[in-house]
């Protein structure tokens, strides 16, 4: 929801910055590799730790920078295959990774009774994430768009930062609060993409079996790739940076 309409205001901050990348002769890829290992870092050593307004801090900002290689992409001609590939598999391990680190450090609250069912909804949406992303991957490689959805990337990590970074000033319920609200709107998104992906005028529309598997009359011819000869695509997402695909490096 928030990948498109946001792309143009942050785009005033990250194209002096991406251009200046550019200049250096910084890949796009590099970028987004580290990035992401700053990511995990600094998730895995303050999260589990307690720190969870410097987390909030550290990690918004670094996440921030993820608009920064698409638009080096683009300003170096277009993004690749692979470096699409490479950023929504990023964005993938990104996102577990902080929402783990919350989890982690709710599973050793063992003196407060309501964090077991905040760890849930950590796990949740871990789960739910990743589930979103490979639904609109998977429809794609089908030839079905998918776009939009309740809770897509960047919603997910503006509310689970800022109710993180909160709860490290002090204020009450704001953490387990973000966390049943992401989990909640994270299934909703599955199940409402799917919908679109029902509705879609191809939907119904018939596949060859998978390679090796029999044949049953006419619908299929034995050997042809089918609904799991493309899993392999590159997911497709809106970014906000991520969502979504910034034209060529593709997220949610």
């Amino acid at each position: 929801m928030l990948s498109v309409r946001g792309r143009r205001p942050a785009a005033v901050v990250i194209e002096p910055i991406a251009r200046r990348l550019v200049n250096w002769g910084v890949t796009p890829n590099a970028v987004t590799v580290t990035s992401t290992a700053v990511a995990v870092v600094l998730a895995v050593a303050l999260i589990p730790t307690g720190h969870h307004f410097l987390a909030g801090i550290l990690l918004g900002i670094t996440v921030a920078t993820d608009m920064i290689d698409g638009t080096m992409a683009r300003m170096l001609g277009g993004g690749t295959r692979f470096g699409a590939t490479l950023d929504a598999t990023c964005d993938r391990i990104t996102d577990g990774v902080l929402f783990g680190a919350i989890a982690w450090w709710m599973a050793f609250q063992h003196d407060h009774e309501p964090y077991k069912g905040l760890f849930a909804a950590a796990l949740v949406i871990m789960i739910a994430s990743q589930v979103t992303s490979y639904v609109k991957a998977r429809a794609e490689a089908s030839q079905i768009k998918v776009d939009g959805g309740l809770i897509e990337r960047p919603e997910r990590l503006i509310i689970g930062l800022v109710s993180l970074g909160l709860s490290g000033l002090g204020v009450p319920y704001i953490l387990g609060a973000g966390l049943i609200l992401l989990a909640a709107g994270s299934v909703y998104t599955v199940f409402e993409r799917l919908v679109i992906v029902s509705r879609s005028d191809v939907a119904s529309e018939r596949i060859a079996p998978p390679a090796g598997a029999k044949s049953f009359g006419d619908g299929g011819n034995d050997g042809n790739d089918g609904n799991d000869g493309n899993d392999g695509s590159a997911e497709h997402a809106d970014r906000a940076g991520d969502t979504d695909s910034e034209e060529s490096r593709s997220h949610e």
